[in-house]
C-alpha cells in the first residue's frame, strides 16, 4: 500500500506526524470509507491518549482527555485498561503495550484494581502478537500477586464467584443499583463481567506458568477458572430467559433476595426482561460451553438491544430502560465500551461456536454501525455514551474531559474480527477473515507479528493490488499462503527476533508532584490554556477545543523562548518540539535550539536543522551534550504567537544522575516562602492547594457558596519582598465557579492595604487558567489578591497563584 496515499485520503487529521504512523501502525483499506476513516481516527486519538510518564515508568495511556481525580499515577485508570492494551499490542514499537503492561504493577499509585479489569489476558493476548517471553514471564509474579489481591478483596468463597457492583464495572446507575437506595454504586453481585474477566485472567496465568515450567501454579488457575465457570454457568444463567444475569450478593430493599438473578424477586419479580448486554462478555473470552448460544437471538432484535446507533445497554422493554440525558448511566444508553466488547463475542461466535442466531452480516452491520457512531458534525469523534436512536453524544461529551474519549476497542476489532488475525501463542498463524461477500478488495498491511512483517491481503480479481488473485498471507514481502476464496488459513511461522535500539528515555518529562525537577520555563508563561507548565507534562495533541500547548500568544517580546531545567547534566541526544497551529498560532519563521554550558546558552550543532513543522513533530538529533538545561529561541510573525504542545529531550537511560537541590524558589507566593489566608474557602476545596507549586485545576480553592459579592487570598512573606508580577490560574467549571468579573492586587503599607500602581493584566478581562498582571514593584510584608465574584450564585476558583520580583 501506499502508505501516504492512504493517509491523505482524510481530512479530519489533527495529528499530522506521517512518520510516526507510517512507523508504528498497521495500514488498512477496504471498500467501506467509513470504516476506514474510523479505523484512522481511532489510531490518532490514541496518540493524544499516550501519556510519558516518566524515564523510569515510560509510556502509559489516559482514559479521559483530563486527568480526574479519581485516575491513578499519570492519568490512568485500569477499567478500559483491557481495551486499550488490545489496541496497543497492534503498534509495531511494544515498547509503547509493554510499558503500559508493566506500568499497572511497578509503578507506585497504578491503582490496577479500582476498576474490574482484565490485565492478565489482555497482557497474555499481547505476547501472542509481540512474542516477547522475557518479558512476559518477568510479569508472571504480578499477575499472580494482582490476582490474589481480587481474591482477597472480592471472591465469595461459599459461592465460587467473584463479587462487586456495577459502578466497579465502569456501570455505574444501572438496572440493579436503581433498585436500591444507591443508584450510582449500590447492588453489589456476582456479575458477567467481573467472573469473566477473573476466569480470562486465570486463563492467563495458567498459560503463561505452562510457559516457564511451572506445572504448580499452571494446576492451581487452571482448577480456579474451572471453579468460576461451572459456578458462573450454574448460578447466573436463567434458562427462561435464556441470557446470563447480574446474581445479588445481599438482600436488598423492595424484597431482593440474596443469591437471585435480576427480576426474580423485589419489585418486578417475575418480569420477563433484565437483560443487559454485559450479558454477552463472556463470548469475549470464549468463555462459556457449548449449549447457552440461545441468548444471542436477542442482540440483533429491535424489540431488545438492536438500535441504529446500538447495542442499547439494556433491552428496551425493560421497565426500567432509560437513554439518560445526562452522563453517566447504564439502563439504556450505547456504550462504546460495552459495543467493543459485545462485536469481539460476536466474533468469537462466529468462529468458535455452532449456531443459527449470528451471522456474519449480522456482525458487519454491527461493526459498521459502530464505525458510523464515531462522528459529530460529519468528523471522527468519540464520547462515553450516545443515544442508541441518533447517535447524540449530547450530555455525555464534556469539554476538556470526554472529548476523543478512549474507553473502547476498534482498531483490535478490524485486525482480529473483520480482517480475522487470529494471534497464536505458538509457531503458527490464521487467518479467517468476517468480510462482506460483495467486497472485491481489502488489505491489513505491514502488521508486526511474531517479529515478522505480516500482511494480508483479498484480491478478487488480482487487480487492485497486482500480486495475485484472492487471499494471500504474507510474510516480510513473501507469499506464505493463498486461497482463491474467503476462508480459515492456518500455517506454520517461526518467530523471528529483532535487535531493539538501546532505549532512550525522554529527561524533560516530570508528572511528579513531589518533584521540582525537571521544570518548564519560558520567557513568557502564556495566557489562558496557553501554559507553559504543558510542555514538559508527558502528552501532546492539537485539538482546539481543549488545548495542551505553551504558546506566546499576548507576549510583548519581539523574540521568546521556552525549555527546560533539568536540575542536574543529563546526556541529551535528540529533541523533540512539537509546533502546533491554528488561526493565532503559527509555525515559527526561525528557531534556535540552545544548550547551557552553565555560563551562558550556546547553539546546538546539528548539521541542517528541520524545517519547523506544525501538528507533528520537530525532530533534532545531534552528538551527545550533557548539559542541565535546554532552551528553544522562536521568531514569529507580529500578531500571532508561536505554540508547542511537548518538549522532549532523549538520550540514553542512566542511572545515579543527580538532582540539584532546590535552595531557592523564584515564586515568592509558594509554600515555601509566604503563609496563605483566605476571607472564605469552600467546604469542598482547600487553600492550601492555591501554593503548592502545582497548576493542576483537580487540587483547587474556591469560593463557592460564599455570602459577600467580594473575596481575597492574601500572602504574608514573613519579611519585606519586592513583587511587580502576579500569574493567576483560574478555575472554570462552566457552572457556580468560573473567573471573577474583575480582580484587583493590594499591598501591605504597614497601616493599611492599597491598591498597586500601573497594573497591566493579560488578558483585560479574566479567563479560565492563566493570566498575568505586571504593575509598579512593591517593596511589603503581605500582599493581597480581591475578586469581585462573576455574578449571584457564581463565585470565583482558583487552582494556582504564582508572585515573582520580574
Amino acid at each position: 500500500m501506499d502508505k501516504q496515499k492512504m493517509l491523505d485520503k482524510f481530512d479530519f487529521w489533527q495529528n499530522k506526524d506521517w512518520d510516526w504512523y507510517k512507523a508504528n501502525i498497521p495500514f488498512f483499506e477496504s471498500p467501506d470509507a467509513a470504516i476506514d476513516q474510523t479505523y484512522y481516527y481511532r489510531w490518532e486519538m490514541m496518540t493524544a491518549h499516550l501519556i510519558y510518564g516518566s524515564p523510569t515508568t515510560g509510556y502509559t495511556s489516559t482514559e479521559f482527555i483530563d486527568r480526574p481525580w479519581w485516575s491513578g499515577k499519570y492519568g490512568s485508570i485500569s477499567c478500559p485498561s483491557g481495551h486499550q492494551l488490545y489496541e496497543f499490542r497492534w503498534l509495531k514499537n511494544k515498547r509503547f503495550a509493554e510499558d503500559f503492561a508493566r506500568y499497572w504493577f511497578k509503578t507506585e499509585g497504578a491503582q490496577p484494581r479500582n476498576y474490574t479489569n482484565w490485565l492478565g489476558d489482555a497482557i497474555w493476548q499481547s505476547y501472542k502478537v509481540n512474542f516477547d517471553k522475557d518479558f512476559l514471564l518477568g510479569l508472571k509474579t504480578d499477575l499472580i500477586k494482582n490476582y490474589q489481591g481480587w481474591e482477597n478483596d472480592h471472591f465469595v468463597v461459599s459461592e465460587g464467584l467473584f463479587a462487586w457492583d456495577g459502578m466497579h464495572d465502569g456501570m455505574e446507575t444501572n438496572i440493579n443499583s436503581r433498585q436500591t437506595k444507591d443508584w450510582f454504586s449500590g447492588a453489589p453481585g456476582y456479575r458477567p463481567t467481573l467472573n469473566s474477566y477473573m476466569w480470562a485472567d486465570a486463563r492467563a496465568i495458567t498459560q503463561i506458568s505452562v510457559l516457564d515450567g511451572d506445572e504448580t501454579n499452571g494446576n492451581i488457575f487452571k482448577q480456579k477458572a474451572e471453579i468460576i465457570k461451572k459456578n458462573f454457568q450454574e448460578k447466573c444463567w436463567d434458562p427462561k430467559r435464556n441470557f446470563f444475569f447480574h446474581r445479588f450478593k445481599n438482600d436488598e430493599e423492595g424484597g431482593i433476595k440474596a443469591n437471585t438473578l435480576t427480576y426474580q424477586t423485589g419489585k418486578y419479580a417475575g418480569n420477563e426482561h433484565g437483560r443487559e448486554e454485559m450479558g454477552y462478555i463472556p463470548w469475549y473470552f470464549n468463555m462459556p460451553d457449548a449449549g447457552f448460544e440461545s441468548a444471542w437471538q436477542y442482540l440483533m432484535n429491535p424489540k431488545y438491544f438492536f438500535s441504529a446507533y446500538g447495542p442499547t445497554t439494556v433491552e428496551k422493554g425493560d421497565p426500567l430502560f432509560n437513554v439518560a440525558k445526562k452522563c453517566c448511566a447504564w439502563s439504556g444508553n450505547a456504550w462504546p465500551f460495552a459495543t467493543s466488547q459485545t462485536l469481539k463475542a460476536m466474533a468469537n461466535l462466529l468462529k468458535n461456536y455452532k449456531q443459527n442466531y449470528i451471522t456474519k452480516n449480522d456482525y458487519f452491520k454491527q461493526l459498521r454501525i459502530f464505525a458510523l457512531t464515531h462522528r459529530k458534525n460529519g468528523k471522527p469523534y468519540i464520547a462515553e455514551a450516545n443515544d442508541p436512536e441518533t447517535g447524540s453524544w449530547a450530555g455525555h461529551d464534556v469539554q476538556g474531559h470526554s472529548e476523543h474519549y478512549f474507553h473502547s476497542g476498534f482498531v483490535d476489532e478490524i485486525i482480529t474480527g473483520l480482517v480475522g488475525l487470529a494471534p497464536k501463542a505458538t509457531d503458527s498463524i490464521e487467518i479467517n477473515p468476517l468480510i462482506p461477500d460483495n467486497w472485491d478488495f481489502f488489505a491489513l498491511d505491514d502488521v508486526s507479528y511474531h517479529g515478522h512483517k505480516i500482511s494480508i491481503v483479498w484480491d478478487k480479481f488480482g487487480t487492485k493490488y497486482n500480486i495475485g488473485k484472492g487471499l494471500m498471507l504474507l510474510s516480510d514481502g513473501v507469499k506464505i499462503a493463498s486461497s482463491p476464496i474467503i476462508k480459515k488459513i492456518i500455517v506454520p511461522l517461526a518467530p523471528k527476533k529483532n535487535l531493539q535500539k538501546d532505549l532512550l528515555v525522554n529527561y524533560a518529562v516530570n508528572n511528579e508532584d513531589d518533584q521540582y525537577f525537571p521544570r518548564a520555563i519560558a520567557s513568557f508563561p502564556g495566557i489562558g490554556n496557553n501554559m507553559y507548565q504543558k510542555l514538559n507534562d508527558g502528552q501532546h495533541w492539537y485539538y482546539t477545543t481543549t488545548t495542551n500547548r505553551w504558546s506566546s500568544l499576548y507576549s510583548d517580546n519581539k523574540q521568546d523562548w521556552c525549555g527546560i531545567d533539568f536540575g542536574g547534566k543529563r546526556p541529551i541526544t535528540t529533541v523533540k518540539l512539537y509546533f502546533l497551529g491554528d488561526s493565532l498560532i503559527k509555525a515559527p519563521k526561525n528557531y534556535s535550539l540552545q544548550y547551557w554550558d552553565e555560563k551562558t546558552w550556546k547553539p546546538i550543532l546539528s548539521g541542517k536543522p528541520q524545517r519547523p513543522e506544525l501538528n507533528k513533530a520537530t525532530t533534532i538529533n545531534f552528538s551527545l551534550i550533557n548539559t542541565s538545561k535546554l532552551r528553544v529561541v522562536v521568531n514569529s510573525d507580529a500578531k500571532v504567537g508561536v505554540g508547542i504542545s511537548e518538549f522532549e529531550a532523549w538520550g540514553p537511560k542512566k542511572v545515579g544522575l543527580k538532582t540539584n537541590a532546590v535552595s531557592v524558589i523564584a515564586n515568592l507566593a509558594n509554600k515555601r516562602n509566604a503563609k496563605v489566608t483566605a476571607s472564605y474557602t469552600s467546604p469542598y476545596d482547600q487553600l492550601s492547594f492555591i501554593n503548592d507549586g502545582l497548576a493542576n485545576k483537580t487540587f483547587r480553592w474556591t469560593a463557592f457558596n460564599s455570602p459577600t459579592k467580594t473575596d481575597w487570598i492574601e500572602f504574608s512573606f514573613g519579611k519585606k519582598q519586592v513583587v511587580n508580577t502576579a500569574y493567576l490560574y483560574f478555575f472554570d467549571d462552566k457552572g457556580g465557579v468560573q473567573p471573577p468579573r474583575e480582580f484587583s492586587i493590594e499591598y501591605w503599607d504597614g497601616i493599611n492595604f492599597k491598591q498597586v500602581e500601573a497594573p497591566q493584566k493579560k488578558p483585560s478581562v479574566p479567563i479560565a487558567d492563566i493570566n498575568t498582571c505586571s504593575f509598579k514593584g512593591v517593596n511589603t510584608t503581605k500582599l493581597r489578591v480581591v475578586f469581585t465574584h462573576k455574578k449571584e450564585k457564581v463565585y470565583t476558583g482558583l487552582y494556582e497563584i504564582e508572585l515573582y520580583n520580574k
